[in-house]
């Protein structure tokens, strides 16, 4: 489990550093989160999603999953709203920064460490970025209003967006059974490899400015983090029992739902909205605890 742990540590520290030491310069927190949002994400979905087989969703132990965090974003999307006032797209990025698992570079060591075995987590890699990320996308460009029509807005958001494009792409390519050639995959690999990196760095220099939250944003903030580390986990394990998943499977499960607020998370709220405190402090808080949380799972549940 810490092999999954320490480089979050290690990375986000390091960007926290030089974000104080100004040796990056002034616009480095800028200019790094557009290179993960628009070129090392992308590659780093492309190059996973050519991999994963559509198939690899069809168990009763992601359908829980999936149904928990549909489940989950809704309950966060409500609350949200009715107990915090929030507009849609910031009560979207909340409920996403509550059911959105750390599913690739924490949840695949986790995983390889807890069940000795990832097959789990490559089909919530593949779920998550192809069908999640672009409901919480569209909902966020419509809610801000600037692309003009929501029709036009949900219709183009594809196009515009790389994440979704690169999602799509890996998806439909992997499909046809046709591999891109190495000189191809090789320089998308070498981007990709970036993206997890980078984007911990963007987020331990975000921390260089950081103030402690009012009462209303400490009050979301644990809202936020008890949705991903409490109930989220707990819904899936409901839902385990209702489709009568159970032994591996069922921690498999469980287990990835207990793991933190991914990073991207936070590269997304930054790239769409002005205020971007609540999922960056969700991805900080939700990881520090979530080595209780994943270790009270796997007892309770081996």
């Amino acid at each position: 489990m810490l092999s999954g742990f320490v480089p979050i540590w290690v990375l986000t520290v390091v960007g926290f550093v030089a974000a104080r030491t100004n040796v990056l310069g002034d616009r480095a927190e800028t200019v790094l989160g557009r290179f993960a949002f628009y070129l090392a994400m992308p590659a780093v979905l492309f190059t996973t999603l050519l991999n994963g087989k559509p198939g690899a969703l069809a168990n009763k132990g992601v359908l829980a999953f999936v149904i928990a965090t549909f489940v989950v974003g809704a309950i966060g999307l409500l609350v949200h709203w009715k107990a915090f006032g929030r507009p849609l797209p910031d009560r979207t990025l909340a409920a996403m920064a509550g059911a959105y698992v750390n599913s690739g570079n924490l949840g695949i060591p986790v995983a390889v460490g807890i069940l000795g075995d990832s097959s789990f987590m490559v089909a919530v890699l593949l779920f998550q970025p192809v069908f999640v990320m672009p409901m919480v996308l569209a909902a966020v460009e419509v809610g801000s209003g600037k692309r003009g029509g929501t029709l036009k807005t949900l219709v183009t958001l594809p196009v515009r967006n790389p994440i979704i494009l690169a999602s799509l792409l890996g998806v439909v390519v992997g499909a046809t059974g046709w591999r891109p050639p190495d000189l191809v995959l090789e320089p998308l690999a070498a981007l990709g490899s970036a993206g997890v990196p980078t984007a911990l760095v963007v987020l331990g220099m975000s921390l260089g400015g950081m103030r402690l939250p009012d009462r209303a944003g400490r009050a979301q903030l644990g809202v936020t983090v008890l949705l991903k580390l409490l109930l989220h986990p707990l819904v899936t394990f409901l839902g385990c029992l209702a489709l009568g998943v159970d032994g591996p499977l069922r921690l498999a499960a469980v287990v990835c739902a207990a793991l933190p607020t991914a990073q991207n998370v936070y590269v997304l709220a930054r790239q769409y909205r002005p205020d971007a405190r609540l999922p960056r402090d969700a991805v900080l808080l939700s990881t520090a605890l979530s080595m209780i949380t994943l270790s009270v799972v796997t007892v309770l549940l081996q």
